[in-house]
Formats: structure tokens, C-alpha cells, sequence
């Protein structure tokens, strides 16, 4: 069990975990803001002021620290920080516009899971982000939007994404002739933005900027330096760091490089709609055979609504199990009550699933499980659930993972890639007045 002193100790390492769970989130530090504040930006109707850009450049400071990497010089972090919170103010409004509108209760979730994957209570983990300087409504408030973001892009990018069978099996057959044993690589990014519909003198000019990087970067100038004080990508103030990405999931404009590129190699710029990349492998990893846990499950949901509460849902859920471990039968009772439709009819049936394939809520209550018994009723983001585990098995799933995966990666790319030119719009689109030097 991690102690809270360990923790304490480490917050910032707590916090990047956060990240990843929930995406890029920005946790403000606990400060007063001063009665005065210079306005440094105004985005469409909103204001971004003094305050709020130095308590996320005092973060960005710190990870940078924590990490032991050497710190840009300030106008760089400024003008970095200054970018994403230009970008994350056009997101929030944008999502008010569509409608969007994060619940309590799924904030709540959120933080009762971040807590739970550091092994803390909720009022452990709330005391350890207070003596950190991390004020709790600060942290909940900075969920609530992380999580807004992440609907915005899915209801205006991911939902509008079709991946055909044809692409499926072209993907396959792709990877299969070309990524041979290599299964995942750890890349570094550096990216020379271009605007949407550029001149062909603008594109020009990011050619020569991106070609004399790379010139630096072959002579031996840091990866990381150069990232964090020349790219414009998402993962600028992180040293372009991607981190380690399956090989099935990387940017389609990667695909083809990395098979032929070695450990340390830097490439040639890559001229895509969003600028000129440059990429460095830092390493990469052999595969193997799926070889996976399948569990046999079947379910029955109660969804909660205006008229059915999260009480009443239990309640009966509760009802219901102590009616099946009386002998009642769970087919029958999952036909008649489950809101679950496309399983009721098969006796609340899921048929064999892989790790991964559920909500992460269920898998967990379903990995408690020896064959035969039941959860206790649990709640998802769908409702509550009442599931039975009805056997286990070792499966060779290398044909089927890899479909999965290919959609999974095709989706992805398309939604990376679609996602940075509405983000990119969402700029071109707004009315931004920097107030400070860009010097």
C-alpha cells in the first residue's frame, strides 16, 4: 500500500497519472487570485488574465523539474502554456455551444477511480491533494472539463468515424507484409505548424525551419531542447515525448518510417495538412502471440433515470440477486428485467469477452469472480449491474486482437488526425488578441 507520505512526496508523478487516465488535465494551484489581474488574452468572449497563465506555467514548471529536464527559457513556457489554455478556452465554448454538459455524479466517478488506482480512500486522496497545495474544488472543477473536452472531441470527431471490414483487412495485410516482429516503438515529435490553407511561401518557409532542425538534431542538438522551444505539437512542453504507442497504433503519417528507421534515428521532415513533422525512435519491442483470459459473462442492468434512482436500482438489482442465489433462474430474470435489450433476449448473455472489450468498472468486479458466483450490484456510467461469471478460458485471440486492434488503431488515426484540424479551425475560426510580447 503507498503511503500518504510517499505520495506527498512524489505528487507530481500522482498527477501525471492522473493525466494519463484523463488526458492533458490542468490542475491550478490553490492561490488567491489578486483583485486586479491583467488581461493577457482575449479569446471570442472570454479572458484569459495573469494569474491563471502563471499558476499553469508554476505546474509546467514543476513536471519539468520533477522530470530533470532543463527548463526553456520563459517566454517559451509562456508562450506554450499561453497556447493550450487559448485552445482549452475555444474547446469549452465550443462545447456549451453543442450542448455538453458533464454531470456530478460522472465527475464524482472519475475521482472515486483516480483514487481507487492509487490506492487511496476518497478522503485520503482529498487530504493528499490539499497538503500537496492542490485544492480539492480546484482538482474536481479541472476533471469536470478535462472530461468536457473529451466528450467535445468525441461527439464532433470519434462519433462521426466509420473504419470499414476493407480497411480492416488492408490494414492487416499491411501490417503483416511490412512491421514484421517489431510490435511497439517509443517516438519523440517535434511538429512545424503550417495554417489551414497555407501559402505556398508559408509552406516554404516550415520547410526550411523543419529541414534545419533536423540538420541541428543529426549534429547532435537535444531532441528534447529542440521540442520544447521550436514544435508546435500537443507534447511540445513534454520533449515531443509519445511515449511507447503499439505499432498498430501509430499516426498514419508514421507507419511507413518506423519500420525501416533504427534506435536513435532522426527522420526526414514529413510533410502532412498540419505542418512538417520530425520524428525520432527512440526504441521499439518484438511481439508475440495473444494468448488471453476470456471470461463467459452474462448481465442485467437497471439504467436510472427521472423515475428510477440509483437507490431504487440497487434495491432491486440487490432483490434480484438473493432471488438467484434462492435458485431462480437468471436467463429467465434477465429476459424480464434487464434494460440491457441486446443481451436480455439471450438470457443477459455477453458470450465470451476479452479484457478490455467491458467498461473498466466491470471487468474489475468480473476479475473478483471464480466461475459461478455473482457481484454485487455495481454501477457503471450505463446504470447498475448485477453480472455472473459462468467460466474462464485460455484463448489464442492473435486473429481476433489484431481485427480489434486495427479497427481500434484505424479509428484512432482518423480521429487524431481529424481532431487537430478541428482544433485547428476552432482557431482560425475565433476572434484571439494576445496582449503580451511574443518575443
Amino acid at each position: 500500500m503507498t503511503t500518504g507520505k510517499t505520495l506527498l512526496n512524489n505528487l507530481g508523478a500522482l498527477l501525471l497519472g492522473v493525466a494519463l487516465l484523463y488526458g492533458p488535465a490542468t490542475f491550478a494551484l490553490s492561490q488567491p487570485i489578486e483583485p486586479v489581474d491583467e488581461i493577457i488574452a482575449v479569446v471570442d468572449d472570454d479572458i484569459i488574465v495573469r494569474s491563471e497563465l502563471d499558476r499553469e506555467i508554476m505546474k509546467i514548471v514543476a513536471q519539468l523539474r520533477q522530470q530533470g529536464q532543463r527548463l526553456p527559457p520563459q517566454t517559451i513556457i509562456e508562450k506554450q502554456v499561453l497556447g493550450r489554455l487559448i485552445l482549452k478556452k475555444l474547446q469549452l465554448a465550443a462545447a456549451t455551444r453543442a450542448g455538453i454538459n458533464v454531470s456530478e455524479d460522472i465527475v464524482a466517478q472519475a475521482i472515486n477511480n483516480i483514487a481507487r488506482n492509487n490506492e487511496l480512500s476518497l478522503s485520503e486522496f482529498r487530504r493528499t491533494l490539499e497538503e500537496g497545495g492542490i485544492s480539492f474544488r480546484s482538482f474536481r472543477q479541472n476533471i469536470q472539463e478535462e472530461i468536457t473536452l473529451q466528450q467535445l472531441l468525441d461527439q464532433e470527431v470519434r462519433r462521426r468515424i466509420r473504419v470499414t471490414d476493407q480497411e480492416v483487412e488492408t490494414y492487416i495485410a499491411r501490417q503483416a507484409g511490412s512491421l514484421g516482429e517489431r510490435s511497439a516503438y517509443q517516438l519523440q515529435h517535434i511538429l512545424i505548424a503550417t495554417p489551414e490553407a497555407a501559402s505556398p511561401e508559408q509552406m516554404e518557409r516550415a520547410r526550411r525551419q523543419a529541414e534545419s532542425l533536423v540538420e541541428s538534431l543529426r549534429a547532435g542538438a537535444d531532441f528534447t531542447d529542440i521540442a520544447i522551444t521550436k514544435s508546435d505539437g500537443r507534447q511540445a512542453l513534454e520533449g515531443g515525448d509519445l511515449g511507447w504507442r503499439p505499432a498498430n497504433q501509430l499516426p498514419t503519417i508514421f507507419v511507413d518510417l518506423v519500420i525501416n528507421m533504427e534506435r536513435g534515428e532522426i527522420s526526414d521532415p514529413i510533410r502532412t495538412a498540419s505542418g512538417y513533422h520530425i520524428i525520432k525512435l527512440n526504441d521499439y519491442r518484438g511481439g508475440e502471440r495473444k494468448i488471453v483470459t476470456q471470461s463467459h459473462v452474462r448481465h442485467i442492468l437497471i439504467s436510472t433515470n427521472e423515475v428510477t434512482s440509483n437507490n431504487d436500482a440497487r434495491t432491486r438489482l440487490e432483490q434480484l440477486r438473493q432471488r438467484i442465489s434462492g435458485g431462480d433462474d437468471f436467463s429467465a430474470l434477465a429476459r424480464s428485467h434487464s434494460d440491457d435489450k441486446s443481451s436480455a433476449i439471450k438470457g443477459g448473455d455477453l458470450g465470451w469477452v476479452t479484457p478490455g472489450a467491458l467498461l473498466p468498472r466491470f471487468d474489475e468486479e468480473i476479475a473478483k469472480l471464480a466461475p459461478g458466483e455473482l457481484t454485487q450490484p455495481f454501477r457503471t456510467e450505463y446504470g447498475w449491474h448485477l453480472a455472473q461469471l459462468l467460466e474462464r478460458r485460455e484463448h489464442d485471440s492473435t486473429t481476433e486482437v489484431l481485427k480489434a486492434e486495427a479497427r481500434k488503431a484505424i479509428s484512432n488515426r482518423k480521429a487524431s488526425e481529424e481532431g487537430e484540424l478541428y482544433l485547428r479551425r476552432l482557431k482560425d475560426e475565433a476572434f484571439i488578441d494576445i496582449r503580451i510580447s511574443d518575443s
